[in-house]
């Protein structure tokens, strides 16, 4: 039984009627919903029309009324209701009708739907779906997309204002611009954010023309940044969300970068006056802000970086002042202030940098290099390196006027060796240090062990190794002296008839670890020449092949003075010892005298003499009684002195060790500079003069920054001692001579 032909007017009328009835019910007109028989009859019809042999297959016809049906509602009945709205009125119809037309292509594809499945997937067509879409693209959207932007920009634009607007009917129109490209966003972007950013930049001008003459910087910052939640906030609600980055960076620009300098510079509130009034919640906001633009910090850590310096350098001015007013007495108490300050100071910008600018590399840029200016400071001809190695001392020897617990002490060191960071001369400092550890060490005046070692470490981590090994070889040497000492006094135990006739501790020293002392020929007294050669025994009972020097200037004595009213305990050097021990065996005795019996030189009697008759304890009187020391003088015996103190110290005046200090670094400085040309040139074996100082300046610059006039002495003496040569061609290229 053969199916029954169907013609395409007989088809297309019965498919009219379907499509009216959906289009009364998009309409909402009083119409049922369609049952399944319906829908399946209109399928049905399609299905069959489709089917039918040529020349009545219609598939082509029904395509193209397909397209015709949505043209033809369109202009009769979408249009016409549109064009006769505006504003608000015409985006909800706007709303209205795309949501029904979704609608009827979804009615549509499916009554068409034996279309989709073959003639279309073979001719490679649109799909329905596709074609229903563009329909109301090509016919709707092309004509209403302006007023419907305009529109939405100007709710938007009083929502800014404060105006209550319908978020979710924006939310639906935006949505229009999006799903109408089909996946693309070409249309969202052309004809919608485009234009909204214009708005927005210009919007956001305007504002801040007026604020920035109306507002103090933190109020501004204020109002940014409530500005950039509130459009963030915006793209939640009903914008693209690919639109966050581009419309939060306009809103930057106009109220940020724009104004980025007359804004950070204001007079009574911009970034100088928070530092320097410590608004930290306001330096915070403005890290916030600034830090997502692009060099948007980098006035700020600027400003940051100019702050700190004055600061410092304002600290470092005061302790001159106060120095130079007080002269030569409380100097060491000022510099001690003064790094404690300077101690305070990096704690609180370290802070800021920490929480205020969120641990920024840019910010611990600045902090660094406006350290590295004050920090290389000389305060009343003292380094800073001295200052620092000086505030060590204090805080590290026994009865320093700073007393701290335990913790913090350990604290304290921990921020001196970070301050040591900032300064050039490093090898300095490390100088210093040694010759106030080791007088620490030798005249037990280290208040802790433990303290002494904890320093070590972390100097050692900031600066390497080698920085600190002469100094842990002399904590060590100390030990072992100790060792070596509890060995010597088992000896004249176990050896009775050897005895020096007195008390005697020696410290073995290593000569390496130690800084260099004079050691002079001292014509030792009869009683400590014993002590000598008792000791020289035992030592060379332990070993052969060690060269013991006695270094007498840093030796401790304790005489008894057998004076008229009382005897008493004198604690003197060595030096003092065997000055007074003379007059033993002499009532008086002349300046001359004396010279030749000790074998001293000029400046070193000198001081002696005035530690003992012209200092406090006047142990010697003199003729004349002068202050001062001459060759002329005589000196005896003052067997009338007395004190109120059973046991007394005499100090010998201090030497001035600074110059000494300087002296010996400068000569390390010399070979550091040969091994590091002579290392370089080893490897590179040419190469010229400009590139020889540069990696020389590199090479050094962890310890101290080198005086290129030094380099270039240095690589001159080299060229001397055959190590390096000039090019014949070029005098400014060298060759290495292996």
């Amino acid at each position: 039984m053969e199916r029954k032909i169907i013609e395409l007017d007989q088809g297309w009328d019965y498919m009219q009627k379907g499509i009216t009835k959906l289009k009364r019910i998009l309409e909402g007109l009083p119409e049922a919903q369609f049952n399944s028989e319906e829908y399946m009859m209109l399928y049905t019809t399609i299905y069959n029309m489709c089917t039918q042999k040529p020349p009545y297959d219609y598939s082509q016809q029904l395509y193209d009324k397909y397209r015709e049906a949505f043209e033809e509602y369109i202009t009769t009945t979408v249009m016409p209701s549109l064009r006769e709205k505006h504003d608000e009125f015409m985006l909800r119809e706007l709303v209205q009708r795309w949501a029904n037309h979704k609608i009827m292509v979804r009615w549509l594809s499916r009554f068409f739907h034996y279309l989709d499945r073959y003639f279309i997937a073979r001719r490679s067509l649109p799909a329905l779906n596709e074609v229903g879409l563009s329909c109301f693209r090509d016919l709707v959207y092309r004509e209403v997309n302006a007023n419907a932007r305009v529109a939405v920009i100007g709710l938007i634009d009083k929502e800014r204002e404060g105006e209550q607007i319908d978020r979710a009917l924006l939310k639906n129109v935006i949505d229009i611009f999006v799903e109408i490209g089909m996946g693309q966003m070409d249309a969202y972007e052309q004809d919608f954010e485009a234009q909204l950013l214009n708005d927005t930049g210009d919007y956001y001008s305007r504002k801040a023309s007026n604020w920035i003459l109306e507002d103090s910087c933190p109020d501004y910052m204020l109002k940014a940044e409530e500005c950039l939640r509130r459009e963030r906030d915006r793209v939640s609600h009903y914008l693209h969300s690919s639109s966050e980055q581009k419309l939060v960076e306009k809103v930057q620009n106009e109220l940020l970068v724009v104004y980025a300098t007359q804004l950070l510079e204001k007079e009574h509130s911009g970034c100088r006056a928070l530092l320097r009034d410590d608004k930290v919640e306001d330096l915070s906001r403005i890290y916030r802000l600034y830090h997502k633009i692009t060099k948007g910090l980098d006035p700020v850590a600027a400003v940051f970086k100019q702050h700190v310096t004055a600061e410092g350098t304002a600290l470092v001015q005061a302790a001159e002042d106060a120095t130079s007013n007080q002269g030569s007495t409380g100097s060491g108490a000022q510099e001690q202030v003064l790094v404690r300050k300077i101690i305070e100071l990096h704690d609180k910008y370290m802070a800021y940098v920490n929480d205020c600018f969120i641990n920024h590399s840019l910010f611990h840029k600045a902090l660094k290099e406006a350290f590295e200016v004050f920090c290389n400071k000389a305060v009343s001809g003292s380094s800073s390196a001295e200052l620092l190695a000086g505030f060590c001392d204090n805080i590290l020897k026994k009865g320093g006027s700073e007393k701290l617990s335990d913790e913090a002490i350990e604290e304290t060191l921990e921020k001196v060796v970070k301050l040591l960071a900032y300064i050039s001369d490093k090898d300095l400092f490390a100088e210093f240090y040694r010759k106030k550890l080791a007088r620490r060490l030798l005249f037990d005046r280290s208040a802790n062990e433990d303290h002494e070692k904890s320093i070590l470490m972390k100097l050692k981590q900031q600066c390497g190794g080698q920085f600190t090994s002469k100094m842990e070889g002399m904590v060590t040497d100390l030990t072992v002296a100790r060792d070596n000492q509890v060995n010597f006094e088992e000896y004249l135990k176990s050896n009775e008839n050897v005895s020096p006739g007195m008390d005697l501790t020696v410290t073995v020293l290593t000569t390496g670890y130690w800084p260099s002392y004079k050691s002079f020929d001292l014509n030792l007294p009869e009683e400590m020449v014993r002590c000598v050669e008792v000791f020289k025994a035992f030592y060379e009972t332990k070993t052969k092949h060690r060269k013991l020097t006695w270094i007498y200037s840093l030796g401790t004595c304790h005489i008894n003075g057998k004076f008229e009213p009382k005897t008493i305990e004198l604690v003197v050097s060595t030096y003092q010892a065997a000055l007074l021990l003379l007059f033993n065996t002499a009532e008086k005795l002349s300046y001359s005298e004396i010279l030749t019996q000790l074998n001293l030189t000029h400046d070193d009697l000198v001081r002696l003499l005035h530690s003992l008759s012209c200092a406090k304890y006047k142990i010697l009187l003199k003729e004349p009684a002068t202050k001062t020391i001459s060759p002329n003088d005589n000196f005896e015996f003052n067997s009338k002195f007395t004190d109120r103190l059973r046991r007394i110290k005499i100090p010998l005046p201090p030497v001035d060790e600074r110059k000494k200090v300087i002296e010996d670094v400068d000569k390390d400085r010399r070979y550091a500079i040969d091994a590091a040309i002579v290392r370089i040139m080893k490897s590179r074996k040419v190469l010229g003069h400009q590139q020889l100082v540069m990696e020389c300046v590199e090479q050094l610059g962890r310890m101290f920054k080198p005086d290129i006039k030094a380099i270039k002495k240095r690589i001159e003496d080299l060229i001397t001692r055959d190590y390096l040569e000039r090019d014949k061609e070029n005098p400014n290229m060298f060759k290495y001579l292996a």
